[in-house]
């Protein structure tokens, strides 16, 4: 029984175009040797290996995915094996890039947005004049009746009470907050920084910041829920937690070298996709990390997880562990954080949204991409 779809982050290239201080993959910092970039022959043979373990969602990341000379036909072939595209960005390339993307079949859009101050945000990413193109890229996502949400890196360049106003003004449906981290990941990732000095919080400025996320939701929608954000901070305090994380077993990593792994933060590949179907889920409970994508879906799934669980205790005539799966405290918590992000869920899950029927008719030539540098 599966009620719960598994989703996978997609990393198509260690290649970036901005210099964000907070991350390794910015070009500036010398931590990409050789340029990687993912096949998409090879991964198009893969996706009906992930689709058949249950992957109903792909996210599309980098480095920076729309430096991929192919982007638009990786997010079309994940389209027409019946999985649901999605893409994070720093945008610059979005004016060019999102056009084809959406007639590709892109279905959710994210971009990187890293300060209430657009003028602080364009300095930390190295390119000027990046809001008017992330504003007009957004504008004609939005006219195509896709999800467009700013993510926030949690760091010293936010101030939550004047970040609505730019959101607003950029276009974003909602915001998600991702949590800083400054230790080195043991997969491929990037995505953390030693060194900078705009995620350097000790335990009261990051508890502090985390209470931040909280009162904005009064200002603007919010999509980390409520209940994952407490338990990011119980994880800060050193306190037990109480959602394990679903990654090895609902949320998974893939890489350029198609290698899966069980999350970003882990220490070695579970092997290459092409064996994912022998490789078994992992669920152990781990707390390790704070990486919002799995804490966040973590809450979230937790309530349907229960459900096939207990399905498969009954089944096995277990009714005392069927029972105890079902009725924990934290599986009402789950629920409430379902409801209170319903109207997020119906947008990004194609059955319950017609407007995901994507139609099959032949898509206009796309003509010869620019140069990632223009």
């Amino acid at each position: 029984m599966s009620l719960v779809p598994l989703v996978c982050d997609v990393s198509v290239t260690n290649v970036c175009n901005a210099t964000c201080d907070f991350c390794s993959y910015a070009y500036d910092k010398g931590q990409v040797h050789t340029r990687s970039w993912i096949d998409r022959k090879e991964l198009a043979r893969a996706l009906p290996i992930l689709y058949a373990r249950g992957a109903r969602y792909l996210n599309f990341q980098g480095g920076e995915p729309l430096l991929h000379p192919e982007i638009d036909g990786l997010v079309a072939d994940a389209a027409d094996a019946g999985i649901r595209p999605g893409l994070i960005t720093n945008g610059w390339l979005l004016p060019q890039r999102v056009e084809a993307l959406l007639d590709a079949g892109l279905r959710m859009l994210l971009v990187s947005i890293d300060s209430h101050s657009l003028e602080e945000h364009e300095r930390n990413r190295g390119l000027r004049g990046l809001g008017e193109r992330i504003r007009a890229g957004v504008q004609k996502a939005r006219q195509r009746g896709i999800p467009v949400y700013a993510s926030v890196t949690v760091s010293r360049l936010v101030q939550y009470d004047d970040l609505p106003d730019l959101l607003t003004s950029l276009g974003f449906d909602a915001v998600i907050f991702s949590y800083p981290r400054r230790k080195p990941f043991g997969s491929s990732s990037l995505v953390f920084s030693e060194t900078s000095s705009l995620i350097d919080f000790d335990e009261p400025e990051l508890i502090q910041a985390l209470d931040g996320i909280e009162s904005l939701r009064r200002h603007f929608r919010v999509m980390n829920p409520r209940a994952s954000v407490e338990d990011v901070q119980r994880h800060v305090r050193g306190e037990e937690e109480i959602f394990a994380c679903v990654g090895g077993h609902k949320y998974f990593y893939l890489d350029w070298n198609l290698d899966i792994w069980r999350c970003e933060a882990w220490s070695e590949p579970l092997g290459s996709v092409f064996d994912f179907a022998e490789i078994a889920d992992q669920r152990d409970r781990c707390n390790a990390c704070t990486m919002a994508c799995y804490r966040d879906n973590s809450v979230l799934m937790h309530f349907g997880v229960a459900l096939e669980d207990a399905a498969s205790a009954l089944a096995g005539g277990r009714l005392r562990e069927a029972a105890r799966t079902v009725f924990r405290r934290s599986v009402l918590s789950s629920i409430r954080s379902v409801a209170g992000a319903a109207h997020e869920v119906v947008r990004l899950t194609p059955w319950l949204n017609q407007r995901t029927v994507r139609a099959k008719a032949a898509r206009p030539p796309t003509s010869e991409l620019e140069e990632i540098t223009s």
